[in-house]
């Protein structure tokens, strides 16, 4: 046998390595592509393997998407909450639906389940398969309480809110006192439910005013109708919103709105703190009260300074509240103040009342020394 030249050795070796790549290559790139098409289907894949119908209704989630939230923060919102593998692969389905002209994901309230995968999570988010979501506005609160409220939760700003309170839609409630700056006092505190989505103002004070006009009108009506009451309807919710902002225990609230109404009828200034702290827009608490300051402070809304009720209501009164106004306490008591537990103590006398305003703040001096 004869023996290869060196240039016939160069050429055996070159095809040699050429033969290595043509045989390696594909085998690098069908690995990468199992462990490219084993992290995708890894990463598609519910959190939770487990996957069946009722266990998925037993297994939702509730997550909400506010207006404007970019894809990215949407994958990592659904990562917190334990609904998709990796945020990594989110995008990149995010990007898909945009190359393919299918839309964006939409804002609204949504139920999802672990156990779904990420492509029906996405389906669902780009579908806009929103659940209904709910509301609730406590008995109490104010208009600005509640843009607050409704800005914290995604719903829409405070200032969009508080803009639209101003419009008096008449023509779809014309039960509407005339002249009304706002609408303090008639959006009724309840739970409320809607479509989740891009929610309005506007849909939200239609509703209240719809609950208002279903539950307290007729409480109004009936008592007009039975000579209950003198009020007209601007005077008997704003003396409820001051009883209601006053009473936090039950069984006070009667007697509250007896002590007001008796006030009324002597012609005596109602001198409620709720009122004071509404025209400034401030809290007092226990540590710290209304000072003489602020309390000598001039506004519309100071019942220490003004006569009568104040020009709006100061808040949304629930039912109780404005049945108490309705059929208030015949008591004798004319004053009152508060224990700082939610009761408060009663007085026929202006020398009572004083005395009992001393022994509380003397208590709540001696428990603040005694506290570590």
């Amino acid at each position: 046998m004869g023996y290869l030249g060196d240039k016939e050795m160069k050429a055996v070796r070159g095809s040699s390595k050429w033969l290595f790549y043509l045989v390696l290559l594909p085998a690098v790139l069908g690995l990468c592509a199992w462990q490219g098409w084993a992290w995708w289907s890894w990463a598609s894949a519910p959190p939770v393997t487990s996957s069946t119908p009722s266990e998925r209704a037993e297994n939702t989630v509730q997550i909400r998407i506010p207006q404007g939230t970019t894809a990215q923060q949407i994958g990592r919102d659904l990562k917190a909450a334990g609904l998709i593998r990796s945020t990594v692969a989110w995008n990149l389905w995010g990007r898909w639906l945009r190359l393919q002209n299918k839309g964006s994901f939409q804002a609204g309230t949504y139920e999802l389940s672990p156990l779904t995968s990420l492509s029906e999570i996405a389906a669902k988010l780009g579908s806009g398969g929103v659940v209904q979501q709910s509301f609730t506005i406590p008995e109490g609160w104010s208009l600005r309480q509640m843009a607050a409220y409704f800005e914290s939760q995604g719903f829409f700003a405070a200032s969009e809110f508080l803009a639209a309170a101003k419009q008096i839609p008449r023509d779809q409630f014309p039960w509407l006192p005339a002249g009304l700056p706002h609408l303090e006092g008639f959006l009724y505190p309840d739970t409320y439910q809607l479509a989740s989505g891009a929610i309005a103002p506007e849909t939200v004070i239609k509703l209240m005013l719809k609950r208002f006009e279903e539950v307290a009108l007729p409480i109004y009506d009936r008592a007009r109708v039975n000579k209950q009451t003198s009020y007209n309807l601007l005077q008997w919710v704003t003396l409820a919103s001051v009883v209601e902002k006053e009473a936090v225990v039950p069984t006070e609230r009667r007697k509250i709105a007896g002590v007001f109404v008796k006030r009324l009828q002597r012609g005596m200034r109602l001198e409620s703190d709720p009122t004071v702290e509404y025209g400034l827009n401030i809290r007092q608490t226990a540590d710290q009260p209304l000072t003489f300051k602020q309390v000598r402070t001039p506004s519309p809304y100071n019942t220490y300074l003004n006569p009568g009720l104040p020009p709006t209501p100061i808040a949304s009164p629930g039912v109780p509240s404005l049945e108490a106004t309705l059929n208030p306490e015949n008591t004798e008591e004319i004053f009152f103040v508060a224990r700082y537990d939610g009761t408060h103590v009663f007085s026929r006398t202006l020398a009572e009342h004083e005395a009992a305003v001393r022994k509380i703040r003397q208590q709540r001096e001696a428990r603040r020394k005694a506290a570590p």
